[in-house]
């Protein structure tokens, strides 16, 4: 298994995707229970299979992702071949980025010497889909970029 198995939740979720998988290896409902019952070992690369599927059609559309915490914000840009992030550190203690409040505070506060700022760019050492993955099981987030470009669009400025 190249990712990880996806949760329950998400394979009820995407129950009708799953169906269709099976349905393209010609598996009906029947064949899939008799596999469960009789082969659980290949019923589990099965599921293992389609997980890898669904991360990859998921980690090849990421563009963007966010990682909070208390007193940092991670904002990543995925490019084909790069990279490049944003992180912004609160050098108020008393500042929490999980918080509303903490977000407010900083767009108050983005340029003044209580917010530390470092751009980066990295290319990928690995595969780009692995290296986002990575990101995303450290806690980011896929993002719609929203955040990244605002703020990106006030330094380029």
């Amino acid at each position: 298994m190249k990712y990880k198995r996806l949760t329950k939740e998400q394979f009820e979720a995407l129950h009708q995707e799953f169906i269709t998988f099976l349905a393209t290896q010609s598996i009906d409902k029947a064949e899939w229970d008799k596999i469960k019952a009789e082969k659980p070992e290949v019923a589990e690369q099965e599921l293992d299979v389609f997980s890898d599927l669904i991360w990859e059609g998921v980690l090849a559309n990421a563009n963007y992702l966010e990682h909070f915490s208390k007193n940092h914000i991670f904002l990543f840009h995925c490019q084909e071949k790069l990279i490049q992030s944003i992180v912004l550190k609160s050098l108020d203690t008393k500042v929490d980025f999980m918080a509303k409040e903490g977000l407010v505070w900083l767009s108050d506060n983005m340029f003044t010497d209580d917010v530390e700022m470092h751009l980066g760019k990295k290319e990928y050492q690995e595969e780009r889909n692995k290296a986002i993955f990575d990101l995303i099981t450290e806690g980011a987030i896929l993002s719609d970029g929203q955040l990244y470009l605002q703020i990106n669009g006030i330094i380029q400025s």
